[in-house]
């Protein structure tokens, strides 16, 4: 596990470790069921105070990222594996059993072939449905999905998905944490794509550290991302006296960004820069997800 930590920035240490550990699991840097490395460990490592590391640890057992295991150490909490979705749509027996149920009902073979093309013959999916239950999160993978696929795409709660024709035409999109609410809230059977964040290392890969007289910005309606980008940049050394975080809801958050070398956005943030600031998107899901995301559009969605 890849960690960078500052005794220098102004966020504390103990954030800068949880807001890390959260995004390494997140991204599957840290597998379900992996031992983390001890409090003694991490703390001989970076040279911080043991009851910091045990902190943050606690901290991220109360909010259900790990599990704290007595006597045999600190593990990401395992989530069912992928929930299973795919396995409940093994083809050969979902048809079988269909055909066994119909004919039980007394309709005869060619009945059931003349519907199975009816319903062949009807449009394929025509949007992705992006189910989260933050708003503002939800916007910003709606927007890297678009960007990314050229694709339509709609975004919901999972509340929402009590209203079932929510779901006609819809490819339900969701974050791999979230795969077991979705699960729920989704129709029996009814299948869910599961994508990935970004991991640290994967959002520092080629970027060079700014230069301490250039002025940084991070741009953002979610507060998460502020958060996080501030984690991250603190800890790799980034000046806090350079950075500059701006929350879209606050009036005024345009003003002096032209004075900014460098302006981090998410991707719908991205969408209400002023067209004289060109900002560069950091993509919260995994490049191999929208990759995936891609493939798919291609092989099923297109004609």
């Amino acid at each position: 596990m890849q960690l960078w930590l500052s005794r220098h920035s102004d966020v504390p240490i103990r954030d800068q470790l949880t807001a890390q550990i959260k995004l390494a699991i997140l991204s599957q840097d840290l597998k379900p069921g992996q031992r983390l490395p001890s409090t003694r460990e991490l703390a001989r490592r970076f040279k911080i105070h043991s009851n910091t590391v045990s902190a943050a640890y606690r901290e991220l057992s109360e909010q259900g990222w790990v599990d704290l295991r007595a006597g045999s150490g600190i593990y990401v909490r395992k989530f069912k594996p992928d929930v299973e979705l795919e396995a409940q749509l093994d083809l050969d027996n979902l048809i079988v059993e269909f055909l066994q149920m119909a004919r039980r009902k007394g309709f005869s073979l060619a009945e059931v072939q003349e519907r199975i093309k009816h319903w062949l013959r009807l449009q394929p999916p025509d949007h992705f449905l992006v189910l989260d239950p933050d708003p503002d999160f939800r916007a910003i993978l709606m927007a890297e999905i678009k960007q990314a696929t050229g694709f339509r795409v709609q975004g919901a709660s999972l509340a929402d998905c009590a209203n079932r024709s929510l779901l006609v035409g819809a490819i339900p999109v969701a974050l791999y944490g979230q795969a077991e609410a979705v699960q729920a809230a989704l129709p029996p059977k009814m299948a869910c794509l599961l994508i990935r964040t970004r991991s640290v290392p994967e959002a520092l890969k080629g970027e060079k550290r700014p230069a301490k007289e250039e002025l940084l910005a991070v741009v953002s309606r979610w507060p998460m991302f502020l958060q996080y980008a501030h984690s991250v940049l603190s800890a790799v050394g980034v000046d806090p006296d350079t950075l500059s975080l701006r929350a879209t809801t606050e009036p005024g958050w345009q003003k002096g960004l032209r004075a900014h070398s460098i302006v981090i956005a998410d991707a719908a943030t991205a969408e209400q820069m002023p067209a004289s600031v060109r900002p560069r998107i950091f993509n919260i899901i995994a490049d191999s997800s929208l990759t995936e995301l891609r493939a798919y559009v291609e092989k099923f969605l297109t004609r």
